[in-house]
């Protein structure tokens, strides 16, 4: 029964010592892995450094001239509306004045043609009733 014992004693080594090169192999594979996520961060900030701060500023000044021409179109689209309206509104009241002047001006001219065509078709429908009879 001792060979046996040996055996399982032998076997029980190697297996403890696979386990052993085991644990090593994974923590130098997570010593790996941190070294490489080192050098990436690294990476990444030199890239963000070089290129996404400068982009981000350039961003930022476009953002803010077109802040600045959107206000100014604003402000301007607000003027040319005043100034539509206001227009209207004085083309509007000339138009008002334009027309009750032309009344006043014309209303003793279309009473005395309306007054004159009575009197025509007057006389003519009394000649034309003298005729008749």
């Amino acid at each position: 029964m001792s060979g046996e014992l040996a055996t399982t004693n032998v076997i029980l080594g190697i297996m403890a010592a696979v386990s052993v090169l085991e644990a090593l192999v994974i923590v130098g594979m997570g010593v790996a892995g941190f070294r490489a996520y080192r050098k990436v961060m690294v990476l990444v900030d030199g890239v963000e450094t070089r290129q996404v701060a400068p982009a981000m500023a350039r961003v930022n000044a476009i953002l803010d001239d077109v802040k600045t021409v959107t206000a100014k179109v604003k402000e301007e689209t607000e003027r040319v509306d005043h100034a539509i309206h206001t227009t209207m509104d004085r083309i509007d009241d000339t138009a008002d004045r334009m027309r009750s002047n032309v009344r006043a001006k014309t209303t003793a001219v279309v009473g005395f043609v309306r007054g004159v065509r009575v009197a025509i078709e007057w006389m003519l429908h009394s000649r034309h009733q003298a005729h008749k009879t």
